[in-house]
């Protein structure tokens, strides 16, 4: 009995699950990848931390080691950057601790003054809504003493971690200031030759945009600083050195961390100085917002690649969401360090198929 031939697949079809299966390939590949990450984030942050440092002070170590021998410039460019950063906090110390007691009374003053503001039109709240939240979360806070205070060991647990990945990450910059040209070297030695050439490509790219990145967020956030800094002292808002430092360390999560920090910024406005002075805050939020959408960002980050806002917007939210405030600060120079690397390998490749 002659046995008929097979139906034939048609050619999108087999064109599809050839695809398919090296897309679940590449799939799995990244997840593990992602999930090994996930096992050692500590390892992952304290290396990142360390090409921050490294892109930072490496040209300042430079300058240094042409009148001195490099072990040496590199010692003097982390302790001096480190003199320079405790130097900072303890300003901010200092700022806190002098108007600690006038800021106690303040806010207290606030707060039955925004109790009062709630209580005419048009909010009109019942008095004794605000009384029984003020009971409730007394009430709550002795509740559940046992657990806050042993959430507070395990804060005590976190900070441990977190000086050890910068501890860590201060150590491998001192490698990577020194001898990270010869580190990277040895790195390209231990690849195939056939694809040494394309790695050397695409690293000199992302070193390229992950440094102009770095040196062009820091500007903009030394900017956004000084700006709000500037403003929250002429409005008579305490703690505006604090508050600045909080609006820097905020700039280095792009379109969600300079609106976050300026609404705290606005809420000790409205404790301390009333709704009036919060609202000027408040219209800061959008004059600072587009200053540096419209003229920071697009001046700044041509050093590096500018991506579009829905790119950037997308990309931070997915960092927040598969790391916390790591991701959403690592999604973006990630992205832009990826896309550099394949436009250089594609502009690379273009002239040998001409």
């Amino acid at each position: 009995m002659q046995q008929g031939t097979p139906p034939s697949v048609i050619p999108f079809l087999r064109t599809a699950a050839a695809y398919a299966w090296r897309l679940l390939v590449v799939g799995a590949a990244v997840y593990s990848l992602f999930a090994l990450l996930g096992r050692f984030h500590e390892i992952g942050v304290a290396v990142f931390l360390g090409l921050v440092i490294t892109a930072l002070l490496r040209p300042v170590a430079d300058l240094v080691a042409r009148g001195l021998p490099r072990p040496l410039a590199v010692a003097l460019t982390l302790l001096g950057s480190i003199a320079l950063v405790l130097g900072v906090l303890a300003l901010v110390g200092e700022a806190v601790e002098g108007e600690r007691t006038t800021l106690v009374r303040e806010f207290r003053d606030g707060v039955e003054r925004i109790e009062s503001w709630l209580e005419r039109p048009p909010f009109r709240l019942n008095p004794d809504a605000l009384s029984n939240v003020q009971a409730k979360l007394e009430q709550y806070l002795s509740s559940h003493r046992s657990t806050l205070i042993s959430r507070a060991l395990s804060g005590a647990h976190h900070l441990v971690a977190v000086l050890t990945t910068l501890a860590l990450a201060l150590f491998c910059s001192v490698f990577f200031i020194h001898s990270g040209d010869r580190q990277w070297t040895w790195l390209q030695t231990q690849l195939p030759r056939s694809v040494q050439g394309r790695v050397t490509i695409g690293g000199r790219a992302a070193w390229r945009t992950f440094t102009g990145y770095t040196h062009g967020i820091v500007l903009v956030a030394a900017v956004n600083a000084t700006l709000v800094g500037l403003a929250l002292w002429l409005l008579g808002v305490p703690l505006a050195v604090p508050l600045a430092l909080l609006e820097f360390m905020a700039a280095f999560v792009p379109l969600i961390g300079s609106p976050v920090a300026l609404a705290v910024a606005a809420v000790v406005a409205l404790a301390s100085q009333g709704p009036v002075v919060a609202a000027i805050v408040v219209g800061l939020i959008v004059v600072i917002g587009q200053i540096e959408g419209h003229l920071l960002h697009p001046l700044v980050m041509s050093w590096a690649v500018r991506l579009h806002p829905l790119v950037v917007a997308i990309s931070v939210i997915a960092g927040t969401i598969a790391a916390g405030i790591v991701g959403a600060v690592v999604a973006v120079p990630l992205v832009s360090v990826i896309w550099s690397v394949r436009t250089a390998l594609r502009e690379a490749h273009e002239p040998e198929n001409d």
